[in-house]
Parts: C-alpha cells; sequence; structure tokens
C-alpha cells in the first residue's frame, strides 16, 4: 500500500495510494521503464531525492523501492537499482517484475558473454523467481538471451537451450515492443540469433 507522499514532480502532497498526481499529472509511482525512458535527467534526480526522502521516513514501502529501483536503472547505477529491487521483492516477494528488473541490474549494462559466472547464475536465479511467480513471455525471452550469449557462446549445455526458451516466449505471446524495451534497458544490441 501506497501510504499519503509528495508528488515527485511537484511536490504537492497525494491521497494515499495514488498513481498520477492530482496537479500536474506526473506519475506518483513508477511501475514501468517506460514511465522514466524519457525523463530527463532533472526529472529524474527530483523523483530520487523524493523516493530517498519518503524512504527515510519508511523504508518498508515496496512500490517506492521499485519506483527509486527504476530511476537509478534508467542513471545506469546498476548497484542501486539492484539492491532497491532486491528491498522491493524482500518486502512483497510476489512481485515479479522486481525479480525481472534486478537480473537486468546485475548484468549491469553488459552483454551476457561479458559477465562472470556468478553473475549470470545470480541473474538466471533471479529470472527464475520471475518465472514461478508469472510465466511472462519476456522473461522466458530474457533467459534465452542469456542462453544464447552466454552459455551457448561458451560452448555450455544448459537444458533448457536458448532454442527452446524463443519458441516458449513465442507461444506465450511474445511482443516485438517488450524485446525492443528489453534490449533498451540491458543497454545492448540485439544478438542476430535472437531476431
Amino acid at each position: 500500500m501506497i501510504k499519503e507522499m509528495k508528488c515527485p514532480g511537484c511536490g504537492q502532497p497525494q491521497p494515499p495510494d495514488s498513481t498520477k498526481c492530482i496537479y500536474c499529472k506526473q506519475p506518483i509511482i513508477i511501475s514501468n521503464f517506460t514511465s522514466v525512458a524519457d525523463m530527463p535527467m532533472p526529472m529524474l534526480n527530483k523523483y530520487v531525492r523524493s523516493y530517498t526522502e519518503t524512504l527515510s521516513e519508511d523504508p518498508q514501502q515496496d512500490a517506492v523501492q521499485f519506483s527509486v529501483g527504476m530511476c537509478y536503472l534508467k542513471l545506469k547505477l546498476y548497484d542501486k537499482a539492484l539492491a532497491a529491487f532486491e528491498r522491493a521483492f524482500e518486502e512483497n516477494f510476489d512481485n515479479s517484475e522486481a525479480y525481472f528488473y534486478a537480473a537486468i541490474c546485475v548484468l549491469g549494462g553488459k552483454k551476457a558473454f561479458l559477465n562472470m559466472r556468478a553473475e549470470i547464475d545470480k541473474a538466471e536465479e533471479y529470472i527464475n523467481a520471475a518465472l514461478s511467480i508469472e510465466p511472462k513471455a519476456i522473461y522466458h525471452y530474457f533467459l534465452a538471451y542469456i542462453r544464447y550469449d552466454y552459455h551457448s557462446r561458451k560452448f555450455l549445455r544448459m537444458s533448457p537451450d536458448y532454442a527452446a526458451l524463443l519458441i516458449t516466449s513465442k507461444r506465450a505471446g511474445l511482443s516485438p515492443y517488450d524485446v525492443d524495451q528489453l534490449f533498451k534497458v540491458l543497454g545492448v544490441e540485439r544478438p542476430t540469433a535472437l531476431l
């Protein structure tokens, strides 16, 4: 539950559980990457300050933790974003999106191939947690990307392999928009094998 807080954009007090500011119409809580994708740096900084202030008073607001994680992710502050997403799912363990974005942060803006095995294992652990909560097509696809770019390219066998995961993601209704957004958030180019 979102407790009463001020709009991160204009600073006006908002009723509890508001998702958009009743004055400036900016989002109160960031629920997806699209909300911050085009947000200018000064606005992002305002949001981070506002969320940090709110969390200093009550750190157990998982939606605010998730929101600050999204802001840090947009700023490419992967360690801070990861910590925020981990706190978010500690407070609300059935938030599949928090696990999904935590997995993205673990890769740190690098291709899966360039990460150490410990990071890959952690990212896969988080993706599998997200899948156990909600088997979204994009989660299967993200796992397929890791299985291709890390495991397949290093000639490591994994089951299911990336090809099987690609089929699963397409059967689950994978959207080209979600794929484009994933690689935008990851900050890497999409491998041609996954086109």
